[in-house]
Formats: C-alpha cells, structure tokens, sequence
C-alpha cells in the first residue's frame, strides 16, 4: 500500500497537473498566512479597524473608531497588567503603514507603549519614528477616566506629527493581500479556462459525431444502392431464366449457367457482408460486372431466339408451297379430254 501511494504520488508530482496542483497549494497556504491565519486576537482585529478593546475594558468602540476616522493610527486599549510590548508586536503584520499605541490603565495614568509600522528606508525615518513614538501619548493621563477624551488627545498629537512631517500624511487602506488577488485571479483564470477548454471540446465532439453521422449515412447511401443494383441484377436473371428456357440445353452453353453460380455466391457474400466502406465497394463493382454479363448473355439469348424463329418460319413457307404444286398437278390429271396412261 505504501509503495503504491508513493509511485502514484510521484506519478502525480511528475506531471503538469501535480505541479499545478502544488503551486495552488503553495499559494494557498500563502494567502492563509498573510490573511492572519495564524494571527492572535489582537492581530485579527486591528487588520481590518483602528481600534482593539480589550475583554473587560469600560470603552464606546463605535466613539473610538468615529474619533480615530480613516488616520494611519492603531490603538490598543489593554487591561491592567497586559504586556504593552508584547500587543504591539502582534500588530507587526496586521497594522503595516500606521502609527500603532498600546495604552493600558495604572492607577492614576495611563502607561502606553509606541510602536511605529511605517515603513523605514532610512537613519532619518527611524528617527522619524522614534520621535512619533514619543510624542503621540502626550496628554492622555488628563483624561483616565474618559477613555474616549483621551483618544481625542492622542488623534490631536497624530494630526501634529502629521502637519511637522514626521508621519506621513494619508488614509488607512485596507486592502487584501497579493495571494488573494493572486488567488481570484487563478480562480477566474481557470473558470476562463475551463469554459474555453469546455467549448473547444465540444465543438471537437459534435464535430467528430457529424463526421461520424455523414459517414453512416454515406454507408447506408451505399448499401441502399447496391441492395437496388443487386435487386435489379436478380431480375435480369429473371429474364434470362425465362429466355433461355426457349432454347435448347445444349444451345444455352456454359455462361448462363456460370452467371448463375456467381449470382448464388454474390448473394453469400451480401448476406455476411459488414458495413465497410472497402466491403461494399467491392461487392458494388462486384454486382455491376455480373449485370454486364447478364446484358451480354441477353442479347445473346435474343439473337438466337430470333435466328430459330426465321428458319421455322422459313421451312412452313416451303411445305405450303409444294403443297399446292402438288394440288394442281391432281387436277390437271382429272381435266375431261385428257390422256391418261
């Protein structure tokens, strides 16, 4: 069992459709890891909103989302005792391009933790983003028991790093990962293609049953005239049954005798005959030559019949004459006058 699984699962990487099948595979899996398969609660939910309320934390989320808008700004709301550090990391992928605050309560003051997700290409925007980590929780512990007046606070900050430049102006997009595009793109592809595939076949189908259609009819075109031809060849031999049996046996001579032989045999042959194009042909070719030869023996047989005729018409003619001759030779004997001796 295990030998033959594994020379079917080569027999299946070897060929065009298991490397397909394999790279849908890969790009499957990767579309899942980039889509936050393996993402954490926090990751899951700030992917697609600016604003993740922690189980247990006294928030108006729909009042923080409409304080935060569209902005480039991500922020954790986390329980005391929660790790800061460690919920900013968990938004290193779901929270690219955004500016991302984990604040918690403690005590009196709000302890926050700033991490920068815009993209870094140089010293000069690692410096950027230092400063932005900074700066953007300037003035929240006024507002500890007004979570939400304490976001206003922290988007006023956003909206001053914006105008100084150190964050980059914009709105947040969210937009589907490569390998989902990737993945509409294959699943339209193969839909596109399948229908193609699909038509293409059944064009050659219906075209392959037309050839077949055209090619029974010819055949039964075929046997329908050269059944008629060896019908009318049977008739022939009809008629010259009929007019040989005139003649005399030894006048008739061997060839109406050898047509018939071969008529009897041809019927054999029709009768065991397949529906091959060759078959057919032949047996057609073959019935044409023997209505030839029926011809042929016809006009003989007419001739001959003809030829008796005029001789026995011929010798009644001569028997009627010496008949009357021989009539009036009497009565010249019986004429008064006449000598006899």
């Amino acid at each position: 069992m295990t030998g033959t699984l594994r020379r079917g699962l080569v027999a299946l990487v070897g060929s065009t459709f298991g490397w397909a099948v394999l790279a849908c595979l890969v790009l499957a899996g990767w579309a899942l890891w980039s889509g936050g398969i393996l993402d954490g609660p926090i990751a899951r939910e700030v992917r697609a909103s600016s604003t993740y309320v922690a189980p247990g934390v006294d928030l108006d989320r729909p009042a923080a989302e409409r304080v935060i808008g569209n902005r480039r700004l991500v922020v954790l709301v986390m329980v005391p005792g929660d790790d800061l550090r460690d919920a900013c990391d968990q938004t290193r992928q779901a929270a690219k391009g955004t500016l991302v605050l984990a604040m918690r309560r403690d005590g009196d003051d709000w302890d926050t933790y700033g991490c920068s997700r815009i993209r870094q290409r140089d010293s000069k925007d690692f410096g950027r983003a230092m400063v932005a980590e900074t700066v953007i929780s300037r003035g929240v512990d006024s507002f500890v028991d007004q979570p939400v007046e304490a976001l206003k606070v922290v988007v006023v900050n956003y909206d001053l790093l914006v105008r100084a430049g150190t964050v980059p102006d914009g709105a947040r997009t969210i937009s589907p990962s490569l390998p989902r595009y990737l993945l509409a793109g294959a699943a339209v592809g193969g839909v596109v293609a399948g229908a193609a595939s699909l038509w293409i076949a059944g064009r050659r189908a219906g075209r392959l049953a037309s050839q077949r259609r055209r090619r029974r009819d010819e055949q039964a075109d075929e046997r329908s005239s050269l059944s008629a031809a060896a019908a009318g060849l049977a008739q022939q031999i009809v008629d010259l049954d009929q007019r040989y049996g005139q003649l005399s046996a030894r006048s008739t001579g061997r060839g109406y005798a050898r047509l018939v032989s071969d008529y009897t045999r041809l019927l054999g042959e029709l009768s065991d005959a397949g529906a091959g194009d060759v078959t057919v042909r032949r047996l057609r070719e073959r019935v044409d030559e023997l209505a030839t030869r029926a011809t042929m023996l016809a006009r003989e047989a007419e001739a001959r019949t003809g030829n008796g005729a005029g001789s026995d018409d011929r010798s009644s003619t001569a028997r009627r004459s010496a008949s009357r001759r021989g009539g009036r030779r009497g009565r010249r004997r019986d004429r008064p006058g006449s000598t006899t001796g």
